[in-house]
């Protein structure tokens, strides 16, 4: 599929629409589920995924998203190219009410993704990545978003990296995720770098402050879902970073018969 101007705004719009339905339940009381894993599952999860799918239905291409059923490999092998959603990727921070959680759209084609769009509603940013460079648009400063003008998003948007910041080498973690190999990882990035910082943030966020240039590497020694990585590690990809399996440098993979991340490094654009 062409990755056109207008697709382009098509998804972002329908990345917005499914924010701004997240942030009308984040702003009120709300129920808690656990599902068979025990991760936590709120009725923003499910309205942001039927907007989504609703949205995406029309580009004729199929869909596989966090909260939608679960088709076996068997089929999707046979995908050429599809649509991986996480309708609300850090449902954990979502909960929490601390801000860092996003919607994550990414278009998957041969086992990579050509496309990704993030939307973190509560700080207003929205980012996008494809093969013409990796963007930033600040929704909160632009009223009246005409999403079908996709020249007047990039116009409005900024190219990414954006971030002009003081020397020293920060790494990025996640708030709801740390372990001992993490650990490990950073120690050992002391060793080359004394004036290491680390930063906590959720969900896509850290792929989306890595492209920014807000940070250096993203280790991710725990487990992630394809859904949770794709349409950030899209966002950081094209603005130059790279995002590899810790074991063999190798890019990570999308639409394996396991839909469970391998553990990864994401580095930031070299300087």
């Amino acid at each position: 599929m062409e990755i056109s101007g207008e697709l382009i705004g098509k998804v972002l719009h329908t990345a917005f629409i499914a924010g701004k339905a997240i942030m009308d339940i984040y702003r009120q009381p709300f129920e808690v589920e656990y599902k068979s894993d025990n991760s936590p599952l709120t009725i923003a999860d499910k309205t942001a995924h039927k907007i989504i799918a609703e949205g995406l239905s029309q580009t004729g291409l199929p869909i596989l998203s966090e909260e939608g059923a679960q088709t076996s490999y068997d089929i999707r092998k046979n995908w050429k190219e599809f649509w991986l959603v996480d309708p609300l990727d850090g449902t954990k921070e979502f909960i929490k009410k601390n801000g860092d959680f996003t919607v994550n759209i990414a278009l998957i084609s041969h086992q990579q993704p050509i496309f990704g769009a993030v939307y973190a509603p509560v700080p207003g940013f929205i980012y996008w990545g494809s093969e013409s460079g990796s963007f930033r648009l600040n929704v909160m400063q632009s009223e009246n978003i005409d999403f079908e003008n996709f020249h007047s998003l990039k116009t409005l948007a900024e190219k990414l990296p954006c971030i002009s910041r003081p020397e020293g080498y920060l790494v990025l973690g996640s708030r709801s995720h740390m372990n001992s190999e993490t650990e490990s990882f950073i120690s050992n990035l002391k060793l080359a770098h004394p004036d290491l910082s680390f930063i906590s943030r959720g969900s896509s966020l850290k792929f989306c402050t890595l492209a920014e240039g807000g940070a250096d590497a993203y280790p991710r020694f725990g487990p992630t879902m394809e859904w949770d990585t794709a349409a950030g590690h899209a966002v950081a990809m094209f603005a130059g970073c790279t995002v590899n399996q810790s074991e063999n440098g190798l890019a990570v993979e999308y639409n394996k018969s396991s839909l469970l991340n391998p553990h990864f490094i994401a580095l930031s654009k070299k300087k």
